[in-house]
């Protein structure tokens, strides 16, 4: 006869096995059933810009201070200014001077310049007329002498004398008549006006001189240096009194906001994600706190995940960098932190959006 206490001991063990094996039913269950998030790791990234100034001169104030925050369009920096607006002033007087030589075309000649030279003419055709009447009666004298001198009345020296006296005043004729011509010439000139010829030379020195001037007005606006975005100044790499040029940063201005967590995509789980997912972000910085993100980029080709990246799948798995970006208005997730990024499946949309603009829900 087997005891109560050996039938107790056998219904216990057996109760046991019966409990064992449904717990571990339920954990191969658990195991093998679809998870409705996916979980990644990797590490708070950032982009920097170089802000120099556009030209050499020495820098004349600085405005900010590392890890200062700016705004879009902040003026961070100045260099000295004196050269820049003397060549601008000197531009713009240029371009004055030439302004007035091409209204000077435009308008043509003034009333008064064609009345004088309209009087010019008529007193040079007055001249001519003297002229040719002094023509006729030295002709006529010239003609008198000779027949006198053929009848041997008056000697031939007289007559010579009026021969050359003749000459003398066809000459001058000759030459009031060309100062006629050109002075009816100088009289067309001043109705018609200036030449299309001149007037377009003299616009396309204006234009010129105009762009010149420009040129010259965007170096003096490249003294002021401004921030392109908001950010945080990271570096202050220049000081006052530092000769500055293009090559040669002030600033290094570090875009944290938004920022992205570098993270690695196993290729099992490549289906499930598109551009676009809401994200949560997590860090050991910041215990109990989740930061909104959203997938921004992922990379079209695998590769093999990198030795620095902590990861519960196999690291010879292919997987695929993303990106997912996160809101920072707080300026709390620093570049380089260790992240956690939890990928809900059941609440994202199964298309991809084109763009989460920080402070949407």
């Amino acid at each position: 006869m087997i005891s109560v206490k050996k039938r107790l001991f056998v219904l216990a063990i057996v109760l046991l096995f019966i409990i064992a094996g449904f717990w571990g039913w339920r954990w191969l269950q658990r195991k093998h059933a679809p998870s409705d998030t996916i979980t990644l790791y990797g590490n708070v990234d950032i982009r920097q810009v170089q802000l120099a100034f556009n030209d050499s001169e020495r820098i004349d104030k600085l405005l900010v201070d590392e890890g200062g925050a700016v705004h879009a369009g902040q003026l961070v920096a100045q260099l000295v200014q004196q050269h820049f607006l003397d060549a601008a002033a000197q531009k713009q007087s240029t371009v004055a001077v030439q302004q007035q030589v091409v209204a000077r075309l435009l308008a043509g000649n003034r009333p008064e310049e064609i009345a004088q030279a309209r009087a010019d003419v008529a007193a040079a055709q007055a001249d001519v007329e003297a002229a040719q009447a002094n023509v006729t009666n030295a002709e006529l004298l010239y003609r008198r002498q000779q027949t006198l001198a053929q009848q041997q009345y008056v000697s031939l020296q007289i007559r010579d004398d009026a021969q050359r006296s003749y000459l003398a005043e066809q000459a001058s004729l000759a030459a009031k008549r060309q100062a006629l011509a050109a002075k009816q010439q100088v009289l067309q000139l001043a109705v018609i006006g200036p030449r299309k010829e001149d007037i377009v030379a003299a616009q396309a020195t204006l234009a010129a001189d105009k762009a010149t001037l420009a040129l010259a007005q965007k170096e003096l606006a490249d003294t002021q240096l401004y921030s392109p975005s908001d950010g945080v100044i990271q570096d202050r790499i220049l000081e006052p009194g530092d000769m500055a040029t293009p090559q040669t940063p002030v600033f290094t201005l570090a875009l944290d906001n938004p920022v992205w967590v570098r993270a690695y995509l196993p290729e099992p789980e490549m289906g499930k994600v598109v551009l676009g997912m809401q994200a949560w972000i997590e860090s050991d910085s910041f215990p109990g706190q989740r930061f909104r993100g959203w997938i921004g980029y992922i990379s079209p080709v695998s590769e093999f995940t990198p030795k620095n990246v902590e990861t519960a799948q196999l690291r010879s798995q292919l997987v695929y960098r993303v990106r997912v970006f996160a809101c920072n208005p707080d300026h709390r997730l620093r570049m380089g932190m260790p992240a956690t990024v939890v990928i809900p499946l059941s609440k994202n949309p199964p298309h991809a959006i084109d763009a989460h603009p920080c402070g949407a829900n």
